[in-house]
């Protein structure tokens, strides 16, 4: 199987949640890049369904006094069981997202 990467990727390790009909697990990234994200949650995505999560990145990181959330519209690529860890690795590509103001909420995210 070859790799059909278009953009590079960065090993990035952030919190975060996933939200929807998947509950509300939390987790990490493990890289990102422009185009998608690979996720270490507590439960298994079925490959093809969508996938809405918040990254939370903190100040630090972005030379900010305060972190920001990254809510992510995305699109399940390819899922990998860690039955050792009893997590998922979950490989997305982002279809949409939106920068939430500190202290915003995904439910009052401007619907």
């Amino acid at each position: 199987m070859s790799d059909i990467r278009t953009s590079r990727r960065f090993p990035v390790h952030l919190p975060l949640k996933v939200l929807g009909e998947q509950g509300a697990p939390v987790g990490q990234t493990e890289n990102i890049s422009a185009a998608g994200v690979y996720l270490w949650v507590d439960q298994e995505m079925a490959l093809g369904s969508s996938a809405e999560f918040e990254i939370m990145i903190p100040g630090e990181v972005i030379g900010a006094e305060d972190g920001v959330r990254l809510r992510c519209q995305a699109r399940v690529v390819r899922c990998d069981t860690d039955p050792k860890e009893g997590r998922s690795g979950v490989a997305c590509v982002i279809e949409q997202y939106e920068i939430l103001r500190a202290g915003q909420s995904a439910e009052a995210g401007g619907e």
